[in-house]
């Protein structure tokens, strides 16, 4: 039997979202990030994102026997398209707000690590990377919702929250270019980005939510009998 929705599981998950989107922040006030490293940073979160999911779809109804047919087929699968997806999208970081200094756009493998050590990324996107593992263990692990979540939900999951949340980044990204980075609109950017992404991660809490209540009718005559 699964644990029933806590709404104090989305608090301590959406607490650490809210505190991992404040590393941006540090970075555009004290460490004088542009445009450039602030949509890397938030490429590199997509990853993280399909990293996670896939986790969630390798451990989502482990009892069922049937559905290890289906995440042997439907995991590689996310993989690959996500990855494309990764790519396409890291070509137009790189290629429009990277500029040559960064290497061609089209070898995004190469020079993601070089960017991420001449920007100084790394301690944000590890704070990010912390949010989602928050998240995975205290909503989707402790909290059940992988006994309750489908592969074809985590499928179409991550697209439906990343794709709302990085095109408003792409318009703001290309408002700060011709605005010529500043200071007051990169934060305005990262507390717009910050607002789409607790949103997101909220709906998608109530939409796994939401399958408890036919799930607890199945399991209450089971008990009376």
């Amino acid at each position: 039997m699964g644990t029933e929705p806590n709404p104090r599981r989305w608090d301590i998950s959406t607490a650490a979202l809210i505190a991992a989107n404040t590393t941006p922040l540090f970075g555009v006030l004290f460490l004088h990030w542009q445009v450039f490293p602030l949509l890397l940073l938030y490429w590199l979160e997509n990853v993280v994102v399909g990293f996670f999911n896939v986790l969630r779809m390798a451990t989502a109804d482990p009892t069922d026997p049937g559905s290890w047919i289906g995440k042997l087929f439907m995991i590689p699968f996310f993989c690959v398209h996500y990855g494309m997806f990764c790519y396409v999208h890291g070509i137009f970081v790189f290629a429009l707000f990277g500029g040559s200094k960064f290497g061609e756009p089209f070898e995004v493998l190469h020079n993601v690590l070089p960017a991420i050590q001449r920007t100084g990324l790394a301690f944000a996107a590890l704070s990010l990377a912390s949010s989602h593992a928050v998240s995975f263990f205290v909503n989707y692990i402790h909290g059940g919702e992988y006994r309750r979540a489908s592969l074809a939900q985590l499928m179409a999951q991550p697209y439906s929250r990343i794709m709302v949340l990085h095109f408003t980044i792409l318009l703001g990204g290309f408002a700060m270019l011709a605005l010529k980075s500043p200071v007051y609109g990169l934060l305005m950017l990262v507390l717009v980005k910050t607002g789409v992404d607790v949103a997101a991660h909220r709906k998608e809490r109530q939409k796994l939510a939401e399958a408890w209540p036919s799930m607890s009718q199945t399991i209450e005559p089971a008990k009376v009998a």
